[in-house]
């Protein structure tokens, strides 16, 4: 398995203190985060993509690159890649461009977004969302195959001998996850494709992950890419933690009641017993992500919010420390037992790579 952090690039007060980070602070601390992660042996460093405030993640892939060139071996995601409001064509030469600068330690998140006025900023229409994210994605997945491009589709214009420039790294393209919190149709279409599909589940209780998940497990098989058990699943989740468990709780709680997106509403201890939300010791954490295989299955990465709701960047840092030095470790461990054989691991650049060696080989030594 994989596991690593995401962020949304959120710029919010610190409500303890009141104090409101710069825009430059939030994403000078962001790539400290990044580093951080790194250091503290995490596999995958994401960020989300947001054009509105309170938010400075509008340019992913900037950001993403700015950190690979400060890292060896950390993966590079996004957690949300816009593909209903971002050109298919754009989205298709920056992560090209991308994979080319960190050697291949880069992968994709797609996601509709869910903010209705960033639609039309973009010429868009929310109500669309479904069929642009089908018609993107078609036009991306053809712009990294194919050499030469003659598409014509509903929403942008037509392309006629288009050629992608640069070529993804060893004309292997990045690997694509499908995000959705309640979107059925996202699963559908990872399926189709075989792709993988990330449950970011952090709003919403472990039955309604649970039929996301077997969903798409089962339409993967239908699609005839393996069984059901061989698909590539991805999860979110959200932690605070502290060395007791009260500590925590006391802590983080004037964060929760004031968060952008989940304060004033539901109590925070509601909020941990209907949801992935850990606010506790670090064998909390443990228990409730070891938790998550019973709903979902053996799975491939696991990512988690750390760095949200005005949280102060030491804070940060500290729970790295403690995912890196006593949750992960143990995680590793106990998520390797009893993993039945046949369970793909997380896919990556090299891996990728091999497979379509061992494939090439395979057809030429069945050809002699």
């Amino acid at each position: 398995m994989q596991f690593g952090i995401f962020t949304v690039g959120d710029v919010t007060p610190d409500p303890t203190t009141g104090r409101t980070p710069t825009e430059a602070e939030r994403i000078r601390a962001t790539v400290a985060i990044a580093r951080k992660a790194e250091e503290v042996g995490l596999d995958v460093f994401a960020t989300g993509e947001h054009h509105n405030p309170p938010f400075v993640a509008s340019s992913p892939t900037t950001l993403l690159a700015y950190i690979a060139a400060q890292t060896e071996r950390i993966i590079l995601s996004t957690s949300t890649t816009l593909i209903t409001t971002s050109d298919p064509v754009k989205i298709a030469e920056d992560f090209s461009v991308l994979q080319h600068l960190s050697g291949g330690r880069t992968d994709v998140m797609l996601g509709r977004g869910n903010t209705g006025p960033v639609y039309p900023w973009f010429g868009q229409d929310i109500r669309q969302a479904i069929p642009l994210t089908v018609e993107n994605y078609g036009l991306l997945r053809r712009l990294w195959r194919e050499e030469t491009v003659d598409w014509e589709g509903k929403f942008r214009s037509a392309l006629q001998g288009f050629t992608l420039a640069p070529r993804p790294l060893d004309d292997v393209p990045p690997f694509v996850w499908h995000a959705s919190i309640r979107t059925p149709e996202i699963a559908e279409l990872a399926a189709y494709f075989g792709d993988g599909f990330f449950a970011n589940h952090i709003f919403w209780p472990a039955s309604h992950t649970r039929e996301l998940v077997s969903l798409y497990r089962r339409r993967f098989a239908h699609y005839g890419h393996g069984t059901p058990e061989q698909a590539v699943v991805g999860l979110g989740g959200q932690v605070f933690m502290r060395p007791d468990s009260q500590d925590a709780v006391n802590e983080f709680r004037p964060y929760f009641d004031n968060a952008p997106v989940y304060g004033h509403g539901p109590s925070l201890e509601e909020f941990t017993r209907q949801t992935p939300l850990t606010v506790g010791s670090p064998a909390e954490v443990i228990e409730k992500t070891l938790g998550f295989r019973e709903y979902v299955g053996d799975y491939q990465r696991q990512l988690f919010l750390i760095d949200h709701a005005g949280l102060p960047v030491k804070t940060v840092l500290e729970q790295l420390d403690l995912l890196g030095e006593e949750v992960v470790p143990v995680l590793r461990r106990e998520f390797a037992k009893d993993r039945p054989a046949g369970t793909p691991a997380a896919p990556t650049h090299a891996s990728r790579l091999r497979a379509r060696e061992d494939a090439t080989d395979e057809g030429d030594a069945e050809a002699r």
